[in-house]
């Protein structure tokens, strides 16, 4: 079989193209109040240009924030969003379980081959005359570069609409599509290799098409009409600014992307002088470097662990998006509760495009998606809410606690379940006997399973005690439990969890802790984010922290997203048998997080 063909020399034709094309100045693209214009159309804010773009451009690393996304799902928002926030990145589970991409790397790869692939399954010399990349990620100098070495065998295709005559109905949207899926078409029939499809035409007459959903067109359209392995398909994206969206692109087709807005902000950054010392390259290969790990994090979460598993695939669950939409562009997606189609996205398209093409805008907007801001978007941990329940709860005070849940009820909804109320047409009455008692009830409840380093001592403790009095059970989260809460308090109070946990970094885990508890909850994945694990930064690492997690003060712990003891049902089983010779008596149970299909 070796022997069969000459694989050696048909290797030496692969050509590795990072090298020559990485090299090279960064081109400025725009003014400054072109540049403002442009950022403001693609929904871009001062907090994602200070909280998201600025620390990747400076550390190379995307940002570490702590508690989740409290904000309106973006079918439910009154702003503007991109795209990408209506795709939910799917996760691995217990049997095809999550890649650990920082103890894994050795299997880890972005490497990406481009140009006419022709069939895949044969083995002849078409498959020796590709380029291939370290990454998908191209910088603006790099696709320049890597365009003079392509030639003439380029097909540029206009991701945009014209502004006349929209009615705002979905349909000058659909027909840009139509014309962007033919052109593509017609231009891999005529022998192109390499599709580039871009939004950077877009002035006061024309409106950017999201490019998400052009991607997702030209490629679902050319995977139907069996051509999509002989192009590549570069993507030159405004709106692109995170990790989240790279990702989006390219699990919808796009073979490289490239957020030329996004390093136009880094370029204004560094010109007044708000990065550094350093050269503009480094900066801008510092935020290809960020994107790229954050790429092989969200690919780990499904198990895969290189890019071209990842390309095309769909691993997302659509959450407000129509379902016709969905079926038409991104074929094979889950969308469960239907939403917003093309009308809708055109709508929102156009509203953006006006206010910033507006004569009176002077500066981007302050923002308040990742932090609560009086013209942001709403959070549902509202200051002022949080404060009256503290005043309700330190005063006794029930006619204050009333007015929180009145406020808590009559505000807009955030998530799905705020659209969800208790049915009482037609409904008759329980007899009280029938009904469980109070106490009964109680016992079904159970806090978040958050550890005291998360909660802080006090808070984590508060809790404990609370569940323990009316006979429901508390969790310990995964970073132990403070050995002296094993005993009761003098006055007959315990702060001890009920439920200890079990998590892939086995802080705090010995044989004590498992047997004062009632539960063992062995954590696969935690609900904020599944598969991506956990990270405990040093400097909250306290030797209070460290004591309970027998680790180093000041060291960052890390949850690793498998346990690397489980690859199987079977390894799953097998934990459960050790920790019940540990502990007979203790019930365990395991925390999936649910998805589609779960």
């Amino acid at each position: 079989l070796a022997a069969e063909h000459p694989y050696s020399d048909w290797l030496k034709n692969v050509k590795e193209l990072e090298v020559d094309i990485i090299k090279g100045e960064e081109p400025r693209l725009f003014d400054k109040e072109m540049l403002l214009r442009r950022q403001m159309v693609a929904g871009f804010t001062l907090e994602s240009s200070e909280l998201i773009l600025a620390p990747m451009a400076e550390d190379g690393k995307e940002a570490i924030g702590s508690m989740g996304d409290d904000t309106p799902v973006a079918v439910l928002s009154q702003e503007c969003r991109p795209l990408s926030h209506f795709f939910r990145q799917s996760f691995s589970q217990v049997t095809n379980p999550p890649v650990d991409p920082l103890r894994e790397d050795r299997v880890m790869s972005l490497k990406t081959r481009f140009k006419n692939l022709g069939n895949i399954l044969t083995t002849d010399e078409t498959q020796q005359n590709v380029f291939v990349l370290e990454s998908p990620v191209l910088s603006t100098g790099m696709y320049h570069r890597l365009m003079e070495i392509l030639g003439d065998g380029v097909e540029h295709i206009d991701c945009t609409f014209p502004m006349a005559g929209v009615r705002q109905d979905g349909r000058a949207l659909k027909e840009a599509l139509s014309r962007i899926q033919k052109e593509a078409e017609e231009a891999v029939r005529a022998g192109r290799e390499h599709i580039v499809l871009s939004d950077e035409n877009q002035d006061p007459e024309n409106v950017a098409i999201p490019m998400i959903l052009a991607t997702g067109a030209v490629h679902s359209h050319l995977v139907a009409q069996g051509l999509r392995t002989f192009c590549s398909l570069t993507v030159r994206s405004a709106e692109c600014l995170d990790t989240h969206y790279f990702a989006v692109l390219v699990g919808v087709g796009a073979t490289c992307v490239n957020a030329y807005l996004a390093q136009e902000a880094i370029a204004d950054r560094h010109e007044r002088g708000l990065l550094g010392d350093e050269s503009l390259n480094v900066y801008v290969q510092n935020y290809k470097k960020a994107i790229e790990a954050g790429l092989l994090k969200i690919m780990s979460k499904m198990g895969i662990s290189v890019i071209s598993s990842y390309r095309g695939g769909y691993n997302f669950e659509a959450l407000g998006l129509s379902r016709a939409l969905v079926a038409d562009y991104f074929p094979g997606m889950t969308s469960r509760i239907s939403g917003i189609g093309l009308a809708g996205l055109e709508d929102n398209a156009v509203e953006r495009h006006e206010l910033a093409f507006d004569e009176d805008v002077i500066s981007l907007p302050v923002g308040g998606f990742y932090r609560l801001r009086a013209s942001g978007e709403p959070h549902a941990l509202d200051g002022n809410l949080i404060h009256m329940l503290q005043a309700a709860c330190d005063r006794g005070d029930y006619a204050l606690y009333e007015r929180y849940v009145d406020a808590l009820g009559g505000r807009a909804p955030i998530q799905l379940r705020d659209l969800i109320d208790f049915k009482t047409r037609s409904q008759t009455s329980i007899p009280l006997e029938q009904v469980q008692s109070v106490n009964e009830i109680r016992k079904r409840f159970v806090t978040p399973g958050m550890s005291l380093g998360a909660l802080s001592p006090e808070a984590h403790g508060t809790l404990n005690v609370a569940m323990n009095r009316i006979g429901a059970k508390s969790v310990s989260g995964e970073g132990g439990e403070i050995r002296e809460r094993y005993r009761p308090l003098p006055n007959g109070d315990n702060m001890n969890s009920a439920v200890k946990q079990v998590a892939s970094g086995r802080f705090g885990v010995t044989a004590e802790y498992l047997n004062e508890c009632r539960e063992v909850e062995i954590k696969i994945a935690q609900g904020a984010k599944p598969g991506e694990g956990g990270q405990l930064p040093g400097f909250k690492v306290t030797e209070l922290i460290a004591k309970n997690r027998h680790a180093t003060p000041g060291v960052t712990l890390i949850s690793p997203p498998p346990h690397h003891d489980i690859y199987s049902i079977e390894d799953l089983a097998q934990l459960i048998y050790d920790l019940k010779q540990i502990n007979p008596d203790c019930r365990v149970c395991v925390k999936l997080v649910a998805q589609s299909g779960v």
